[in-house]
């Protein structure tokens, strides 16, 4: 079936939503100072800060299943937009920290719920080109990420930081337009909620997934991938600036260039895996940028800044490879929609340690050498968990008696 054939509004929403899911994340944190003027930061602020999109996902990924399937995916997700730009517009206005913080909170919380809901709305929507389309998004996710960073301190010189903070409202609202068209073009198929008692399956899967062995190990490569990418979005700026040279400006433009490296291996990674058997090299292949990439910070930081940089931002090639993973190893709309809440939500909760841990052993060694050794050692330990799901089997033969999920063998599809 062609890309855009009775679906193109389903192919722009989720492009759209796609940008949406980080601006709110990376925005903050290059112009922490400017911010202080009006609204005090301390480094357990920033830590704060700095984890509440991760727990934010968490609590709300894990809700998402469950409001999908009471009130149906379009309409939640619509909600979960809203939520978005309400959170963008508020905090722009915050003249203390504690509505800094509720209104990133609200943004995060509907980033949480559309994360969780992307991969089943491709499974709906393209079920015959999902590695393309998780691409797609994925790759829109990167550009979501790059572009604050990249213009928050133009913006900031230019209009005040309340104008750069908020402006990525304006994506949030784009964002709604065809899901509501949808919504509305399809009101009998989509607004009417789900018959609960009529899928009396959905609840056995969702609590099913804790004990899939292929759940825990997906869950975990996503976990370490987002612990990494949080704490780098919350800290790389004040680590540069105090192991390098660079300028609150060039701080800025590298953090940009940690997200930025991701365009390409976002929408190669999704196609790629989709034609392996087994996924074991891409993980490998991130686990060693990593490695590079922050023993370049930790040996010679200030020597090829933007090598190290690069190589770290090329480690998250990890989290495209997560989302198409979900759909990959699940053979049923509802199975993709337990791991996805199970791998985000669960997911998000370990991430958000990330942050946080890296303020405390900042505080604690007053350097930059421990947090980016934990970082090193978080990123080895995706070996382990790499190795389990890299292996080509699905959820749902978990649960089929008498057969190992270690002995079920996917069959060959793109």
């Amino acid at each position: 079936m062609p890309l855009w054939r009775g679906r193109a509004l389903a192919l722009v929403g989720i492009l759209l939503v796609g940008l949406n899911l980080r601006t709110a994340v990376a925005a903050l944190s290059p112009i922490f100072a400017e911010i202080s003027v009006d609204v005090p930061l301390g480094s357990l602020s920033i830590g704060v800060l700095g984890m509440l999109p991760p727990v934010c996902f968490t609590l709300f990924g894990i809700a998402a299943p469950m409001l999908h399937r009471r009130f149906g995916l379009e309409r939640v997700l619509v909600t979960a937009l809203v939520a978005m730009l309400l959170g963008h517009v508020i905090r722009s206005m915050a003249d203390n920290f504690s509505v800094l913080s509720s209104a990133s909170a609200l943004t995060f919380a509907g980033m949480g719920v559309a994360n969780v809901l992307l991969p089943p709305l491709v499974k709906k929507y393209f079920p015959d080109r999902i590695g393309l389309l998780t691409s797609l998004y994925a790759t829109s996710m990167a550009v979501g990420a790059t572009l604050p960073p990249l213009f928050a301190v133009p913006l900031t010189m230019a209009a005040g930081w309340r104008l750069s903070v908020g402006i990525w409202g304006v994506f949030a609202l784009l964002s709604i337009l065809p899901w509501l068209a949808i919504i509305i073009s399809n009101r009998t198929r989509i607004s009417a909620p789900v018959d609960v008692a009529a899928e009396e399956a959905e609840p056995e899967i969702l609590g099913r997934v804790w004990h899939s062995k292929i759940a825990w190990s997906l869950m975990l490569v996503f976990a370490l991938t987002g612990l990494n990418a949080y704490s780098m979005f919350a800290w790389l700026p004040a680590i540069l600036a105090d192991t390098t040279s660079t300028s609150a400006a060039e701080a800025g433009a590298l953090l940009a260039l940690y997200a930025g490296v991701g365009l390409p291996v976002s929408l190669l990674v999704p196609l790629l895996a989709g034609r392996m058997r087994n996924v074991g090299v891409l993980i490998y292949a991130g686990v060693l940028f990593y490695v590079l990439g922050y023993l370049g910070l930790l040996l010679a930081p200030d020597a090829l800044t933007w090598l190290w940089v690069a190589l770290a931002g090329l480690g998250p090639l990890l989290f495209p490879l997560s989302l198409v993973l979900i759909n990959m190893r699940t053979r049923s709309h509802d199975g993709a929609v337990a791991l996805s809440g199970f791998v985000q939500g669960v997911g998000y909760g370990l991430a958000a340690l990330g942050p946080l841990v890296l303020g405390v052993l900042h505080e604690l060694s007053d350097g930059w050498t421990l947090p980016l050794v934990f970082l090193l050692i978080s990123a080895l330990a995706v070996v382990v968990a790499g190795s389990v799901v890299s292996r080509p089997r699905i959820l749902e033969d978990d649960w089929v008696r008498g057969t190992s999920a270690e002995d079920t063998v996917l069959d060959d599809r793109a």
